[in-house]
This record gives structure tokens, sequence and C-alpha cells, in this order.
């Protein structure tokens, strides 16, 4: 937990908010390639058996999400020093992910400025609700939160909704440019599927693609989804509301093996990327290990994190993540 000795936590972690150019060149080549590769070879396996197609699909579907941790690290301006060279390979690494740059920033920006605060939740953020608001919605507010909430839906339908549709259209009161970002994005990626359906048929581009883009997307999602939402995390009205507070206690440590860490470029140290978003991603670690009061911060592990599945509410009066059980007890 956060305490005196903390205040100046910030200032521990400012010393690692420098990009390294060599480090960010070699990062981009040591994910770009093998994905490509292993996407020529999932192709290629289509001829022998589509089993063989999905086990080398999972392996690039890592490497999508590699790829994705440094499209958000362009979004934060920490990939490289300088501010166009993170805008033009974030719009790239965003057409092969699927998410337009400058909409996503606005609102990734505005989840770490509102991340954890009770009254300021729609953006950026998993749709959460307090056991007294659930139980003062609407019966369709209910069963559409209910749906929501479903592990189904949200790690399954969900790619498909934010990916390939929410992501296409521009946000209300977007400006000139960041429109203009979401058209080419979308544009971009149009005719890259139009060029890859011509060239290897539509079908092969499908089971290649399409198998590569819902296994990251569900990983994806599950990555943001627990390192936001397990049981003793930190959510405060606006006026209890703490930036450093919400960064360490209401982000997760995911302490992952190391093969996973590296695939998802080190995200599973999600309370250091909160705490200050200017730390390139392959830095993380070293903050973490670096930053004494950082060492007690809310970790998980890949079986711990299962437990994420059951929480659906957040008890505001003790402070942690609950099931639909506690609605009993909560409405007597």
């Amino acid at each position: 937990m956060i305490n005196e000795n903390t205040k100046n936590l910030r200032k521990q972690v400012a010393p690692f908010e420098k990009s390294n150019m060599k480090a960010s060149i070699w990062q981009l080549i040591n994910t770009m390639v093998p994905f490509f590769v292993l996407w020529f070879l999932a192709y290629q396996s289509l001829s022998i058996s589509y089993l063989l197609t999905l086990v080398i699909a999972v392996f690039a579907a890592g490497f999508l999400v590699r790829m994705f941790i440094i499209f958000h690290d362009c979004c934060h301006h920490s990939f490289f020093k300088n501010r166009r060279a993170n805008k033009v390979l974030g719009t790239l690494t965003g057409i092969l992910t699927l998410f337009p740059y400058s909409q996503w920033q606005h609102d990734h920006s505005v989840h770490h400025a509102t991340s954890s605060n009770l009254d300021k939740r729609g953006t950026g953020d998993i749709w959460v609700l307090t056991i007294e608001e659930y139980l003062a919605a609407s019966f369709w507010k209910k069963a559409s939160y209910r749906l929501y909430r479903n592990p189904i839906v949200m790690f399954g339908l969900g790619p498909v909704y934010v990916f390939l549709i929410k992501n296409r259209f521009n946000r209300k009161g977007a400006r000139f440019k960041e429109k203009m970002n979401t058209y080419i994005t979308n544009l971009a990626i149009a005719s890259l599927a139009g060029l890859f359906c011509w060239a290897l048929g539509w079908e092969s581009f499908l089971l290649v693609q399409g198998t590569i883009f819902l296994i990251s997307g569900s990983l994806g999602i599950w990555l943001f989804y627990v390192q936001h939402t397990f049981e003793d995390s930190y959510f405060e009205e606006d006026e209890e509301w703490e930036f450093v507070k919400a960064a360490v206690e209401g982000s997760s440590f995911y302490k992952l093996p190391k093969l996973l860490q590296w695939l998802t470029g080190n995200i599973g140290f999600h309370h250091v990327h909160h705490l200050s978003p200017r730390v390139p991603n392959y830095k993380l670690e070293e903050v973490h290990k670096n930053t004494a009061p950082l060492q007690n911060v809310p970790t998980i592990t890949l079986s711990t994190s299962l437990n994420s599945l059951k929480f659906r509410l957040w008890d505001q009066q003790n402070k942690k993540f609950v099931g639909y059980g506690a609605l009993k007890s909560a409405s007597k």
C-alpha cells in the first residue's frame, strides 16, 4: 500500500523515462520479422493441415500482441524521443493491429488520467458498476451489464466489436487531424485486406488473419481486463482519488512466465506503466526491480488471475471486487 514514504515515487521513476534508440529498433525488428515469417508459414501450412495453421497462428498472435505494445508506447511518445517518429510508427502499427492511432491515443490518455476514479468512468476503460449502482439500475441496464461482463461476450465477441467496428468510427468531438488519421487507417486496412484476398484468396486470408486476429484480440482484452480487475483493487470518488494510488494499487503486477512476459512487452508491470506512461516497455521491469516501494504492489499470477473472471461489481463499502453473489446480502 502507498504510504507517506512513497510520495516522491514519481520522482524515483523519472530517470527511466527515456527511450533508447538501439533498444527500440531491436524490439521493432524482433517483433515484426517473426510476425511476418509466422504469418507466411501459417499460410503455407494451410495445404498441410489447419491444425498446424492454428498452432502457428497462436505464436503469430503473441507477436501481434507484442506489436500492439509498440503501438501503445508510440501513443505515449515513449518508444522514440521524436514525437513525429512515434506518430508515424504508431499509425503503421495501428493499421496492422486495427487501431486508429490518434483516436486511441486520446481515449487511452483519458484512461490514464481517470483510471479508478468512480466519478470519471466511461472513456478507455472497462464498464464497472458498484453494488449500489447495479441495485438501482433498470432491468435492461442490468441485463446489458451482465451480458457485457460475460466472459464469452467480453473475450469472444469483444475483439470483433472493438477492433473491427468501434475502431472504424471517429469519436464525437474529434478534431480534423484525428478524423483524418482514422480515415487513413481504415483505408489502409481495407486496401491491405483487399490486396491479400486478391493475391491469396479470401478463404486463405481469413483462415490465417482471422485466426490470428481472434486469438490476439482475446489475449489483448484479457490483459487489459485482468490488470484492473482484481479483488483488492482501488476505486475512489473524485474527492478522495489520488493518481499515485490509482496507478500502484489500481493496476496489478501480472507476474508472467518469462516467455509470456517478453511476448506481451512487459505490460504485466502495469503498475509501473500507470505510474509513468513515458517509461518504454523494455524498461518497465528495471523500474520495478529498482524502486523499493513497488515491491509491495498487488501481484497476480497466471493461476490467481483466473479468479478475476468471477469479479463483477465493485463493493464500495469494503473496497474490493465481488461477484453477483454479494448482491443477496447487499439487498437485505
